[in-house]
């Protein structure tokens, strides 16, 4: 399985893109930061978007990205829950902003619309997925990715402190799990160094065992402070806990 990090922050400048994910080259989880990671070429090569939940950066490139299949002719499947398959409609495809993408062209619609249902395996090309609910502000599902030889990522998306339920029904080779801010601010709703340490704690305790970790969605404005905690909580666990990046490869 080969996975390479589209946008590894929660923001988007010149050095940072927002979170988006790409496995072997046609599976793309979230689409923050899409199409300014890709060529033409690439994009064009993506048969399916799993998308975790609603919030702007991870959904905001749907509309760029479905506008490129339109115009070259090709189609792709967009799988959520149905929370967020009812945001990218009323919002993005039913409020005149631009033309419904998951109508046009009427004989093979460019944006096929899914909703799934968490905790229900499915499978897209080659790939079995697993959603899993997450706590976060808005309905949230993370996805667990497993190849046909049995590799497999588990991709949190945004989430908080409390996973052990999560912990239960996923078992991955890679954990990309987010870590938005410093430990200062652990009232945030998202999680920090001190913060993963104990779900990795808890993951342990529940598994038996700690997957290779990287890390996303982080805040560019504390990046030197998040970078040194998570290096302080990488030896205190004992295990390698990478910050990702953009254009990050990681082959598993």
């Amino acid at each position: 399985m080969y996975i390479k990090l589209l946008g590894a922050h929660n923001s988007e400048s010149q050095q940072t893109r927002m979170s988006s994910i790409l496995i072997d080259d046609s599976l793309v989880l979230d689409a923050g930061g899409l199409t300014s990671s890709l060529s033409l070429e690439a994009q064009l090569g993506i048969k399916a978007l799993l998308i975790t939940h609603r919030h702007y950066d991870h959904i905001r490139d749907i509309i760029a990205f479905g506008e490129n299949l339109f115009h070259s002719g090709v189609a792709a499947d967009i799988y959520s829950i149905s929370d967020v398959i009812t945001i990218v409609t009323d919002h993005f495809f039913n409020s005149g902003i631009y033309r419904n993408l998951s109508e046009v062209p009427r004989e093979n619609p460019t944006l096929r619309l899914n909703i799934i249902e968490p905790l229900q395996p499915f499978q897209v090309t080659d790939f079995e997925i697993l959603a899993v609910p997450v706590k976060h502000s808005a309905p949230t599902v993370g996805y667990q990715v497993t190849s046909p030889d049995g590799k497999a990522v588990f991709y949190t998306s945004d989430t908080g402190p409390g996973l052990t339920d999560c912990w239960e029904q996923v078992s991955p080779q890679l954990l990309i799990v987010e870590v938005t801010n410093p430990n200062k601010f652990e009232e945030t709703g998202h999680l920090t160094p001190n913060l993963l340490k104990r779900e990795l704690i808890a993951f342990q305790r529940i598994k038996g065992y700690l997957p290779e970790v990287v890390t996303v969605h982080m805040n560019p404005s504390y990046e030197d402070e998040i970078r040194a905690e998570l290096a302080v909580v990488a030896e205190e666990l004992n295990s390698p806990v990478t910050v990702g990046y953009e254009g990050m490869e990681i082959n598993l």
